[in-house]
């Protein structure tokens, strides 16, 4: 294994944006940057150097808001929750935390960060709450381990209240970051697995465990499964389109089955309207017949550590787009905004050790 950083240097290298509108249009790479102050004493952080992460279209979608980002967010700031990285240090609190066990420095993990803070993990050094770490299981390839944290909880999330051995669920949009997952968790859960993705993606996503595909390009997503009949126990949307899918779910949810939102239509006006329609209207003003949930990720280092199990076993495949180089890191993001990536896209950021696979 490569030598294990154990201080914080002066400065650090991270692509950066400024409080210029854009958002991350206006990336910078910055080879002098400032990196984070170390783990106070008793705050549960873990001071992380990050050797890979994985894109997710909230990196871009939230500083691209009007207000919220510049407000909470100190500038200028990096992009990225999650990652795969040796641990430099740890504070005092994380290091005594009875529900973890301990991190060493220089040990190699995987996680995310549960908010977009100023040092995100598209810069070599950040800080991570300790719940949201996970030592990297033997076996697992650097790459693999980054892209797994937001998008395997995600769906691990979106499936597992709702779910029992049998259930009949449709994932819209199985082909993605967190399509690719969903998919096979609700295997392992025990249930039948509809997902809609275009024709080139059916043979990816039947692979991954689907037992019917859809193809949305082939006429009206809705119209297509209200010929299937009310036979689905949850629906998960991982598109949020069409707009009026949740409106057509009455044809083919069974009764009560909830509907679980994962993505967002876009950040549009009409997009955030459909949403707050579905969730506060009554069904007679539009709004729909169905439990409504939007997946807002909690982190649980337990359930990453189940996670990078099954990845370890093989039970899971991580599907990866693209892995791209730190000085091309913006056109990783044009290609995440595209919306046609098949599974996660990688950015490395700084020297890959060595380890035994």
């Amino acid at each position: 294994m490569a030598a294990a950083t154990t201080t914080l240097p002066a400065t650090m290298k991270a692509w950066q944006y400024g409080n210029e509108r854009g958002g991350l249009a206006n990336l910078r790479l910055n080879n002098a940057a400032t990196p984070p102050k170390p783990p106070k004493a008793g705050s549960q952080l873990v001071l992380i150097e990050v050797i890979s992460m994985a894109l997710n279209p909230a990196d871009y979608k939230l500083p691209r808001l009007p207000v919220l980002p510049r407000l909470l967010i100190p500038k200028p700031a990096s992009p990225g929750l999650d990652f795969c990285g040796r641990v430099v240090s740890s504070a005092e609190g994380a290091e005594n935390d009875p529900n973890h066990e301990p991190l060493k420095p220089g040990q190699l993990v995987f996680g995310r960060l549960n908010w977009l803070y100023q040092h995100g993990t598209l810069g070599q050094f950040i800080l991570c709450p300790r719940v949201g770490i996970a030592p990297l299981p033997s076996g697992i390839e650097i790459d693999q381990a980054a892209a797994i944290s937001t998008a395997g909880q995600t769906a691990y999330q979106s499936l597992a209240p709702y779910v029992r051995e049998g259930s009949r669920v449709f994932v819209n949009g199985g082909s993605g970051g967190v399509g690719t997952f969903t998919i096979q968790i609700a295997k392992l859960l025990g249930c039948h697995v509809t997902v809609s993705c275009s024709g080139r993606n059916e043979e990816l996503c039947r692979g991954l465990g689907a037992d019917e595909v859809v193809d949305y390009t082939k006429g009206n997503l809705g119209e297509m499964l209200k010929a299937k009949g009310l036979v689905f126990d949850l629906l998960v949307d991982n598109v949020g389109r069409p707009l009026d899918l949740y409106k057509a779910s009455d044809a083919f949810l069974a009764p009560g089955a909830p509907y679980v939102q994962v993505a967002a239509s876009s950040d549009s006006v009409d997009g955030i309207l459909a949403m707050l329609s579905r969730s506060l209207l009554p069904s007679f003003l539009g709004g729909g017949k169905h439990p409504w949930r939007i997946i807002m990720i909690k982190d649980s280092a337990e359930e990453l550590v189940r996670i990078g199990q099954w990845v370890k076993e093989g039970k899971i495949k991580v599907t990866l787009d693209e892995v791209f180089a730190f000085e091309d890191a913006p056109e990783a993001y044009k290609k995440l905004k595209t919306g046609r990536a098949r599974g996660k896209i990688v950015v490395n950021v700084t020297e890959r050790p060595k380890i035994d696979l």
